[in-house]
């Protein structure tokens, strides 16, 4: 046990990484942007300054704690450093707060009245960018960015994207995506969690708030609900409660109020999904194909895996998510019991996770009415709207009373409710695997070895006298690192679930902030204390899914259920757009031309370095006449990158040791 003393205090400290984390211990908030325990420390905002004795003024977010040190926290100097920092930032930052999405939630606005800033100094911002609003998830508006590259660091190191990063030096330094593309130009998956660290409004979920209320007073539609497992336990978060408490009556009184005709439970499609995802890997099993399987419920993985590994799309569970099949059985079936026409039916889907949004819209999720297709799920709200919603309509949430779900969508078991746990969507699947492969009913429930907040988990289970050997994958970057495993022979499973965000839904980018691992582990504890409440805990055990099998879809597996609940997935360009030429040659010779592709794949295993030697080469060679060099954004040779295009030929694996065979290839174009 160490010491160190901080503002006349002794405090002990034992594995605490920086002095930030000591001073907190000690129950000193320092402010931050840039500090997040999660990422990589990076030391830009400086407002984590403190003074130590006999060297001056530090960051304490990147300096280590020492037995002995001498740390002041809140000197006239430092306090005075701190609010210049901050009106530096608001020169450089869109003031207009009052109409900011994160107007009341903003770190900057937060430490600006903290920190008793009631005059900016400086001038305002001299140049508007403009926003970015192509995403259907996030709305990027680098006007109110203040370069803390939390975003950055959260996309690179948990994700393992990087489709954001630093450009250019100096006053013109900003933000963003590669070659200044559009966030719906790249590789972005849609998780939200860049939304999720960002400290102002330069990164935003995508609002349908208005959307919704429109549609909510249009007298000529339906408009019903489903809720998502993971927001139950969240919700609450914005009026004051505590991460993992259950406000589900609240929350369906609240949307019961604010005009939704019904509100239904999500989980109820989670029940439909394990039914049908598991009918499907015992089928695999049996035939011994396309294993490991992997599980489709992620949207954001799904993106991830056609960007990336198109090879395993044949291995992804031909399941749509419980969202979608929720959208597909009410457009087509809840419609008809209602007796109205699907266009007259509006789905609104309330969901922890942004990449929830992108997946509405996927062309393959909709039905045939009219003279054209409508959506399955028509509008998507995050947790985070929702709330807003509901301040916007003026309830008070907590004197709510609370409310049930209605009928025949709003029963579920605790099967489904896990399912916004990473590891949930594999424990149900192995409740319902055994009874569903001998038809004999298990006294087994609870399946702890898939359980957990370890970014990757392996477990072997029994199932059915046979063993089946499990991954647990959450986080991309978690992600990247099992299927290279995978690909190396180093590992193998029959089943695989992934999930984008940390700790699986309960982590999504829409859930309220702040967004961390303590909250995480309490929205953990809270959906498996709903399943323990459960009386029905097995998918297969939920009586009105078995009713609508009997009614409507036959039996899990089915043609018809297949028509209904299933899809398949495509491989996706990763970046739109032009090439860019990197070489001038004007003369009328003959030339070769080779296009290095630089987007996010290949330049992850280095085409960039690719591209910057064969410059070098080509101009020492004195081959600038005769070689047309450009960069390009996709060859549709992901899985074999670095990819150079040279002619009409696609070569694979172009790293920049591969150069010298890569010059040989254009000498010999050139004879």
């Amino acid at each position: 046990m160490a010491e160190m003393i901080i503002d006349g205090v002794a405090v002990e400290f034992t594995d605490e990484k920086n002095i930030l984390e000591v001073v907190r211990k000690a129950g000193i908030e320092l402010p931050t942007f840039c500090y997040h325990s999660e990422l990589s420390i990076y030391g830009a905002c400086r407002m984590c300054m403190v003074e130590i004795d006999g060297r001056g003024i530090a960051a304490s977010c990147s300096t280590p704690p020492e037995t002995g040190l001498v740390v002041h926290t809140n000197t006239p100097r430092l306090q005075r450093n701190r609010r210049m920092v901050l009106e530096l930032l608001l020169a450089n930052h869109d003031r207009d707060c009052t109409t900011c999405e994160k107007s009341g939630a903003c770190r900057l606005q937060d430490l600006a009245q903290r920190m008793g800033v009631r005059q900016v100094r400086f001038g305002h911002r001299e140049k508007m960018l403009p926003i970015d609003d192509s995403s259907p998830a996030i709305v990027r508006d680098p006007n109110k960015c203040i370069l803390c590259g939390d975003c950055v660091r959260v996309c690179s190191e948990v994700q393992g994207i990087g489709v954001l990063d630093f450009v250019n030096r100096g006053s013109e330094a900003e933000v963003s995506p590669a070659f200044g593309k559009k966030l719906a130009e790249v590789d972005c998956v849609n998780c939200g969690q860049c939304a999720s660290v960002c400290p102002t409004g330069a990164l935003v979920v995508r609002s349908e708030i208005q959307d919704v209320f429109k549609a909510i007073y249009d007298p000529e539609k339906v408009v019903v609900a489903q809720i998502a497992p993971a927001v139950r336990v969240a919700i609450g978060e914005e009026f004051g409660l505590k991460p993992g408490e259950v406000a589900m009556g609240q929350m369906v009184a609240s949307l019961k109020k604010m005009g939704f005709n019904k509100v239904y439970d999500t989980s109820f499609a989670a029940d439909l999904t394990v039914l049908e995802e598991t009918h499907e890997f015992l089928e695999r099993v049996q035939k011994g194909e396309r294993l490991p399987q992997f599980t489709s419920c992620c949207p954001g993985w799904v993106k991830y895996a056609e960007q990336y590994h198109p090879e395993l799309l044949p291995q992804l569970s031909s399941c749509r998510s419980p969202q979608q099949m929720f959208g597909s059985v009410a457009k087509r079936f809840l419609a008809k019991e209602m007796g109205i026409d699907s266009q007259e039916l509006v789905v609104v889907s309330i969901m922890p996770c942004t990449a929830k949004k992108f997946e509405a819209k996927r062309p393959e999720f909709s039905v045939q009415a009219g003279d054209g297709n409508v959506p399955d799920v028509d509008y998507v709200l995050t947790t985070q709207e929702l709330a807003r919603m509901v301040k916007e309509y003026g309830l008070d949430f907590n004197d709510l009373e609370p409310e049930s779900l209605d009928m025949p969508f709003g029963l579920s078991t605790g099967a489904g409710m896990i399912f916004g746990n990473s590891g949930g969507v594999a424990e149900a699947v192995l409740r319902a695997a055994g009874e569903m492969a001998t038809g004999h009913g298990s006294a087994q429930v609870n399946f702890s070895q898939v359980r957990g907040l370890d970014g990757i988990r392996e477990a072997e289970v029994d199932v059915a006298g046979n063993k089946v050997r499990l991954a647990v994958v959450h986080s991309l970057s978690n992600v990247k690192a099992l299927l290279a495993k995978l690909a190396a022979g180093e590992v193998a499973y029959d089943l695989i679930e992934v999930m984008a965000c940390p700790g699986g839904c309960i982590g999504g980018g829409g859930q309220p902030l702040p967004n961390d691992t303590d909250a995480r582990l309490k929205r953990r504890k809270g959906l498996y204390s709903v399943d323990r409440q459960q009386t029905l805990r097995k998918s297969q055990d939920n009586p009105l899914l078995q009713n609508l099998y009997h009614r409507w879809l036959e039996k899990p597996g089915s043609a018809l259920a297949h028509r209904t609940l299933h899809t398949d997935y495509g491989t996706r360009r990763r970046i739109t757009g032009e090439d860019i030429s990197l070489v001038a040659n004007n003369n009328d010779q003959a030339k070769v031309e080779v296009s290095v592709c630089v987007g996010t794949c290949c330049y992850l295993g280095g085409s960039y370095s690719t591209l910057q030697e064969l410059l070098r080469r080509v101009k020492e060679e004195g081959l600038r006449d005769r070689v047309d060099v450009r960069a390009t954004f996709c060859l549709e040779s992901c899985a074999g990158g670095p990819a150079v295009k040279v002619g009409e030929e696609i070569l694979s694996g172009m790293d920049p040791s591969n150069v010298d065979k890569l010059m040989a290839i254009i000498k010999d174009r050139l004879q």
